[in-house]
């Protein structure tokens, strides 16, 4: 394995809630109220869409408002990773990544290990360079088992909402969560920032027309079948834990000039964070503090059969 280089779930395509336009010789970010599963090319409108992107859209009446999905590991700190990050908006580089207690910095000397008293405490987050930013990797389909797609997002309301689900689906199954048919779902609130005007973003649930106790109990039919099989869930998620932490920073320079150009804009609040359709908010002290997502916190329809 070559060393320094994070090794990430295999993509097969992207899920977004909005998209790149370019508006007055610019190219800004839109939001949206619907998904778009588009796949890892680029035409000269933006990334071309996935071949599910229709299936679903015509499923579900033109918008795409859920995704029937899997996830590839029990951990949810592997499924779902969030942290403050700040990216170098010239090159595109991941600068600066933390969790609220300790980050991992590059600068002339190397990358060092230094504290991290988040965005708010921050002289180098000024500006919004900063930001919570989590990514998320989903299954969809039975095609390909280790392939994921790929959500990313800067939207605290779903860094919040998915750390949540994904602690208390991992809890409630006895850690097979892995194996529970899920939901990406988007929804839509108003704040007093947004001043009325709705604000959109994921959350997971169990698939529409299932109970809980059925969703449990196909985990347990599935995790007995995978067992049977010679399957080894646990080997898995150490060889994934093992390729992640390889690196010292998750977004290569080739994904950089992307996740920035979406994510980390100098436009005005209504349009920056707009590819993402929902805003940041900057209140508490760190990542963790707000996420409650400390490791063993949660502890201490395409085909419904598959």
């Amino acid at each position: 394995m070559l060393k320094g280089l994070a090794i990430t779930p295999p993509v097969l395509g992207r899920i977004s809630i909005g998209k790149v336009v370019e508006r007055n010789g610019k190219r800004l970010p839109e939001k949206d109220d619907q998904f778009t599963i588009t796949s890892q090319v680029q035409g000269k409108d933006g990334w071309l869409p996935h071949p599910l992107d229709e299936g679903f859209r015509q499923q579900q009446g033109g918008k795409v408002r859920s995704i029937p999905v899997r996830l590839l590991f029990n951990d949810p700190d592997l499924n779902f990773r969030a942290e403050y990050t700040w990216f170098d908006r010239t090159t595109g580089r991941p600068r600066c990544v933390g969790n609220g207690e300790q980050c991992r910095r590059q600068n002339e000397e190397g990358i060092k290990t230094l504290p991290c008293p988040s965005p708010d405490g921050c002289p180098l987050a000024q500006g919004g360079a900063c930001k919570p930013y989590g990514r998320l990797n989903i299954t969809i389909g039975d095609d390909d088992p280790l392939g994921s797609f790929i959500f990313r997002t800067t939207g605290f309301n779903s860094i919040r909402t998915l750390a949540a689900r994904l602690h208390y689906f991992q809890a409630i199954s006895g850690n097979r969560l892995s194996c529970l048919p899920l939901e990406l779902r988007l929804r839509g609130k108003s704040t007093r920032q947004s001043l009325g005007t709705p604000i959109y973003y994921v959350d997971l649930t169990v698939r529409s027309g299932t109970t809980i106790e059925e969703a449990l109990a196909e985990a347990r039919d599935i995790e007995a079948r995978r067992l049977a099989a010679g399957f080894d869930q646990n080997a898995l998620e150490l060889a994934a834990r093992d390729a992640l932490a390889n690196g010292a920073f998750e977004d290569s320079e080739d994904e950089g000039p992307e996740v920035v150009e979406e994510f980390f804009t100098q436009d005005p609040p209504e349009q920056g964070e707009a590819a993402n359709a929902e805003r940041t908010a900057p209140e508490n002290r760190s990542l963790i503090d707000r996420l409650g997502e400390k490791k063993g916190s949660a502890s201490r329809h395409i085909n419904r059969s598959w």
